[in-house]
């Protein structure tokens, strides 16, 4: 699964949210400045011939939607880059995060909590 480009993965993160999706939406839900709508009608296409979006047709228009999950496009990526800095331990990766980010106790108990109810 080839990397999404920046201005990519920003439609992507769109789409992911609101599921199906015109580009006039997508558009709509980017932050400021937003880019011409043919820009991202262009890049929308794009996605689509990577294999990342498709579409529901319309007549004039597309509705488009994922065909790559949030989830499947992050662990092809982020694991991998995760594991080279932090050396396949999720420990090291946790505490850079609790320590860089500030994380309250609070915090590390829910992700405690979330990782006790995945393994139940």
């Amino acid at each position: 699964m080839k990397r999404l480009t920046e201005k990519e993965e920003a439609l992507m993160k769109v789409v992911w949210q609101m599921e199906r999706a015109f580009v006039k939406e997508v558009r709509a839900a980017l932050p400021a400045p937003q880019p011409h709508v043919n820009t991202v009608a262009t890049t929308m296409k794009k996605l689509v011939k990577k294999g990342y979006l498709d579409y529901e047709d319309f007549g004039t228009t597309h509705r488009y939607f994922a065909l790559v999950s949030k989830e499947a496009y992050a662990k092809a990526h982020l694991k991998p880059a995760l594991s080279s800095l932090f050396g396949d331990s999720i420990k090291n990766v946790v505490a850079f995060f609790a320590k860089e980010e500030d994380l309250s106790a609070d915090d590390l108990k829910e992700i405690i909590k979330m990782i006790e109810d995945q393994n139940d």
